[in-house]
């Protein structure tokens, strides 16, 4: 494998960054989903290439980036699509709004807990959110089908997925997601699919399977970019990939006036990503997988912590509920650790902790979150 300077810390002062700035130089940042490891050098050569051009105007999407992505979603998941499908966008969270948009009827189903922007898309478009609290089985985070059924309304237009599944880490099996397609079809509802973190599966057995590709008759909205697994998530890129040709023309619409051309630095760095056969993808989630099982070991060797097992991404769910905490993140932050409060997430009582780190970081990190746990 090609050494690509993972154990390097590197000092992020001086670059405006949220998730160093967010705290004073006394709490190490854990929290937002922005990994501490330079982007591959590769994608950095490309975006540099492009810089020296010299001139920085607005951008078409590049033919070639939507063949590069058509032939990578083939490649890696099995999915054949169509340009005219693709949808450019500067990131996932704004096609999640704009789904919440695009989609009919008066109400959106969300599993919880679930990445925070999800539970504001309801506010946001002038729709009322279900949530649906997801439960612990076997050591997993699963949809529970009663839950669904019981909740669901005449007037539930949409339901907005997370797969991988941020926070809690989990990878949806092929036989889940069949599940909730049958579901979804049941109910005429379409189904909104957060598919970033696909290429960051940590398990070897692990398995990303695009929902969308499981059925032609179902709705559906599928939102991917680069930015988690190459590190650029400052440079602003995503996709929808939208089948159907009346959803397609809705979300066209909610978009209009509001989105703005993407700089021509995304495009370059997301078409060297869907172009790339380099080693970085296992080598990241090899060192992620080391990272992931350190963490999971220290939290085994804890009394009122929990975790259930990481298959994908680099965060890990932290129940720290038997504590007893009345303020668990201030609690963390006065022992030197920002982490991302799981009340944002549905999850009052948790804390989400970004492994995706140098691992001198993570060892600090784990060394003050034993002394913060012990001090409960």
């Amino acid at each position: 494998m090609t050494d690509y300077g993972f154990d390097t810390l590197i000092d992020r002062t001086g670059t405006w960054s949220a998730k160093w700035s967010l705290y004073g130089p006394e709490v190490l940042p854990f929290w937002v989903a922005d990994m501490d490891f330079r982007a591959p050098p590769g994608l950095l050569a490309a975006v540099a290439e492009r810089l020296d051009h010299g001139v920085l105007g607005y951008t078409r999407t590049p033919p070639e980036l939507e063949a590069a992505f058509i032939d990578w979603l083939e490649r890696r998941f099995g999915w054949t699509v169509v340009a005219d499908w693709l949808v450019w966008l500067p990131g996932v969270v704004p096609g999640l709004n704009l789904a919440g948009r695009a989609v009919g009827g008066g109400s959106l189903l969300i599993p919880a807990p679930v990445y925070f922007p999800f539970l504001a898309v309801p506010g946001h478009v002038g729709k009322q959110g279900i949530v649906v609290d997801l439960v612990r089985e076997g050591g997993r985070w699963v949809m529970d089908q009663d839950r669904f059924e019981a909740a669901v309304r005449p007037d539930t237009g949409a339901f907005l997925l997370c797969n991988p599944q941020n926070p809690t880490g989990r990878v949806y099996r092929r036989d889940e997601l069949e599940t909730l397609v049958e579901f979804c079809l049941r109910h005429d509802m379409t189904l909104v699919s957060d598919e970033i973190h696909c290429d960051l599966l940590l398990d070897p057995d692990a398995s990303h399977t695009c929902v969308a590709s499981l059925t032609p008759e179902l709705r559906t909205i599928t939102l991917f970019g680069p930015n988690k697994s190459y590190n650029i998530p400052g440079l602003g890129v995503g996709v929808a990939v939208i089948p159907d040709a009346g959803l397609r023309r809705a979300f066209l619409r909610a978009r209009a006036g509001l989105i703005a051309h993407l700089s021509p630095l995304a495009y370059a760095a997301a078409l060297w990503a869907y172009s790339e056969r380099t080693d970085w993808l296992p080598s990241l989630n090899g060192y992620l997988r080391g990272n992931r099982d350190r963490l999971q070991e220290t939290v085994a060797g804890l009394a009122g912590v929990e975790m259930t097992h990481v298959e994908g991404t680099y965060l890990g769910w932290l129940d720290v509920r038997e504590l007893g905490l009345e303020d668990p993140a201030g609690h963390f932050e006065r022992h030197g650790l920002g982490f991302s409060d799981g009340a944002r997430f549905g999850g009052a009582g948790f804390q989400r902790f970004n492994f995706g780190c140098p691992r001198t970081m993570l060892e600090e990190g784990l060394t003050r979150f034993v002394v913060g746990v012990r001090d409960a």
